[in-house]
C-alpha cells in the first residue's frame, strides 16, 4: 500500500510538474505569482490563446524583438504565461518566464497608487498645490512662443499653481525634455534636466558632472525642473512628462523615506512583487533581459549601446544603469519588474485595491484612478475613445476606439517594449514584456486584440 501510495504521490508531482512546464512556469515563479489554472476554466480558449505565443514567436523570427514574455490572467488566476526567444541573443541565452525587464513608464501606475495610499491616510490631498511639499514650485512661468517664432518667447506668470491631480493627469504644464523641440526643451537640456531614471543630460551645463542618472538624486532633478518654464497654463493642456517623477519626490517629502523604500515597504512586499526594484542584484542580473534597438536601416534589432542616443539625439539612455546602487530613483521610469510581479500590481487593482488580504488601496481610490480625467481635454492620446485617469489610459467609447475592449479597462505602456491592459468589467488582464527600444509598438494593441479573442 506504502508503494502505491508512493506511485500515486509521484505521479500527481509529475503532473503538477507538466502542468507548470506547459504554462512556461519556473517552480520559483509559480510560488510567488497568481495562481495557476486551465484557460478554459476561467472562460478562455486555450486554442486561441496559443495565436498569442504564435504571434510573438513571429515577432522573434522576423527580427522584431529577440524575446518576450506574455502573462494573461482572469479572475485572479493565470490561465497563459508563456515565453519565447531569447533574453540575449549574443550569448544565445533562453527568455525564461522570470525574466527582468526594465519597465519604464509601467512604473508610473506605481507611483500614482503610492499617491493615493498618502491620500487615505490624510497626509496629502490631490488639490494641494505641489509647492505645498515643494516650495520650489512656488510662482511657476508659463513659456509663451512669440507668433512669428522668429522673436525670443515670453514668459508669464501660471494662473494657479501646478496641483497633484495636475501631476497625475499630466496637466501640469511639465513635459520630456527629449518629448519638445521647442524652447521649453531647450531650456531642459541647457539645464541637464534629465528624462527619468537611466538616463544622462543631452548637453551637460559647464562644470556639471552630475548630470547624469548614475550620480543625480531625484531632489536635485525635481529642482532643476522646477526652474524651468511650463509648456502650459496648469490644467490647460495635457502634455506628458515628468510629472510622476515629481510625484515620486512628493511621496520622498511626505513619508520621510526615499522612494525605493516606499515603494519595498508599502507595496512590493505587502503583495511579494519580490523581483520588483529600481536596482538590479549582482545575483540577478543574468535574468536581465538585453535592451535592443533598431537597426541603422529599421530592418532588424541590435543589442543598444550604453549611453546611447535616440529619439532624434535628444534622450541618451543608461541601458546599464540599472545595476548601479546610487542613481535616480525615477517615480516615472526607474523600475525593473517581471510579468509575474507586475500581474499582482494589476490584480491588486481590479480587486478593488486587495490582494491575498492585503489591503493596499480603498475601493473608492481605484474607482477614482480608473475615471477619466481629461474629458475636457483634446490629448496626445488622440480622439479614439481614450482618456486619461490617474496614472494610465482609461477605455471610455469602444466603438471609437474600434478595437475589442470594455469602457473602464486602463492600460499603459513603457518605451522600452512593455505594454499591459486591465478590464475591470472582463475580470482581466494581459502584460507582453519585450526589450526593444521603440517609439512607436505596434504590437502592442495586436497582443490586447489577441488576448481579447481569447475570450468564451
Amino acid at each position: 500500500m506504502k508503494n502505491a501510495a508512493g506511485r500515486k504521490e509521484s505521479m500527481q508531482a509529475a503532473t503538477l510538474a507538466s502542468a507548470l512546464a506547459f504554462f512556461g512556469f519556473t517552480l520559483a515563479a509559480a510560488a510567488q505569482g497568481l495562481p495557476l489554472t486551465k484557460p478554459e476554466s476561467v472562460g478562455l480558449s486555450s486554442v486561441r490563446l496559443e495565436r498569442v505565443r504564435q504571434f510573438a514567436q513571429r515577432l522573434v523570427d522576423r527580427g522584431v524583438v529577440a524575446g518576450a514574455v506574455m502573462l494573461v490572467a482572469r479572475n485572479g488566476k493565470v490561465a497563459f504565461y508563456a515565453s519565447v526567444g531569447e533574453k540575449d541573443r549574443e550569448r544565445h541565452a533562453a527568455m525564461q518566464p522570470d525574466s527582468l525587464f526594465r519597465i519604464a513608464s509601467m512604473t508610473k501606475p506605481v507611483t500614482s497608487v503610492a499617491i493615493m495610499m498618502l491620500g487615505e491616510e490624510g497626509k496629502l490631498s490631490l488639490t494641494d498645490p505641489v509647492s505645498a511639499y515643494l516650495p520650489e514650485f512656488k510662482d511657476m512661468k508659463v513659456l509663451v512662443p512669440s507668433k512669428d517664432g522668429k522673436a525670443p518667447p515670453t514668459f508669464v506668470a501660471a494662473e494657479r499653481p501646478i496641483t497633484l491631480r495636475d501631476l497625475l493627469t499630466h496637466r501640469s504644464g511639465i513635459t520630456y525634455g527629449f518629448l519638445d523641440e521647442g524652447p521649453v526643451g531647450e531650456a531642459y537640456r541647457d539645464a541637464g534636466v534629465l528624462d527619468g531614471g537611466a538616463t544622462d543630460a543631452v548637453r551637460k551645463p559647464e562644470s556639471d558632472e552630475r548630470a547624469s542618472s548614475d550620480t543625480m538624486t531625484l531632489a536635485e532633478n525635481v529642482a532643476r525642473l522646477a526652474k524651468m518654464p511650463l509648456l502650459s497654463q496648469p490644467g490647460r493642456e495635457w502634455h506628458y512628462g515628468l510629472s510622476t517623477d515629481v510625484l515620486g519626490r512628493v511621496i520622498e517629502v511626505v513619508s520621510g523615506q526615499p522612494l525605493d523604500v516606499f515603494f519595498a515597504e508599502r507595496i512590493f512586499k505587502p503583495l511579494r512583487m519580490n523581483d520588483t526594484a529600481f536596482v538590479v542584484p549582482d545575483a540577478k542580473w543574468t535574468r536581465l533581459s538585453t535592451m535592443y534597438v533598431a537597426t541603422e536601416d529599421g530592418i532588424s534589432i541590435r543589442a543598444m549601446k550604453d549611453r546611447e542616443k535616440v529619439v532624434k539625439g535628444l534622450l541618451v539612455l543608461r541601458p546599464e544603469a540599472f545595476r548601479s546602487s546610487s542613481r535616480l530613483l525615477s517615480g516615472g521610469s526607474g523600475l525593473v519588474s517581471t510579468a509575474s510581479d507586475y500581474a499582482r500590481f494589476l490584480q491588486m487593482l481590479l480587486n478593488g485595491g486587495e490582494l491575498d488580504g492585503v489591503e493596499i488601496l480603498s475601493r473608492k481610490s481605484v474607482e477614482l484612478m480608473t475615471t477619466s480625467h481629461t474629458r475636457d481635454l483634446t490629448h496626445e492620446l488622440g480622439d479614439d475613445g481614450t482618456d486619461f485617469g490617474l496614472g494610465f489610459a482609461i477605455v471610455m467609447d469602444v466603438g471609437a476606439t474600434g478595437k475589442p475592449g470594455s469602457v473602464g479597462a486602463f492600460t499603459w505602456a513603457g518605451i522600452y517594449g512593455t505594454v499591459f491592459f486591465a478590464d475591470p468589467k472582463e475580470r482581466l488582464l494581459g502584460i507582453l514584456m519585450t526589450q526593444r527600444f521603440a517609439e512607436r509598438r505596434p504590437w502592442a494593441q495586436t497582443f490586447i486584440s489577441l488576448v481579447y479573442q481569447a475570450l468564451r
